[in-house]
């Protein structure tokens, strides 16, 4: 087993977990995870927004943790299991680089907020790009 995609699949699945929680307890998880206040008042106010973008996130982290327990061989085989976790890798890779970029000028949200998750992408991406080479012989 390559426990580089195990952890790889637990990480995606504890950020979506993570997300169910911002719509389960609404602003003031929004606020701590630093989503922005704009999607806090949202969420006071009752609109049906920051569910279905945050809803979108949960599904895509889910998607995403499944394709690296499949890769593991944890759960059955999953179709395009290379190009999927190709892109995976490159988007946790990709987004944990550029929110570095936006701590300049954070748009709604707070320095600190695109400091820590940009390492928390690049980190999961890096997992990733581990397990990812050490099981694709093998995919």
């Amino acid at each position: 087993m390559n426990m580089f995609l195990i952890a790889a699949g637990t990480l995606s699945a504890i950020a979506a977990l993570l997300h169910l929680g911002c719509i389960y307890f609404g602003a003031t998880w929004y606020r701590f995870f630093g989503a922005g206040e704009q999607m806090a008042l949202l969420s006071e106010q009752g609109s049906i927004q920051p569910t279905l973008i945050t809803s979108g996130i949960v599904f895509v982290l889910s998607t995403w943790s499944l394709y690296a327990f499949s890769a593991a061989g944890v759960i059955f085989k999953l179709p395009l299991i290379r190009l999927a976790l190709i892109l995976i890798t490159m988007v946790y890779l990709a987004r944990g680089v550029a929110g570095f970029f936006f701590m300049t000028s954070p748009m709604g949200r707070s320095p600190e907020f695109w400091m820590w998750s940009s390492i928390i992408c690049l980190f999961f991406g890096v997992v990733h790009l581990i397990g990812l080479k050490r099981q694709w012989a093998s995919l």
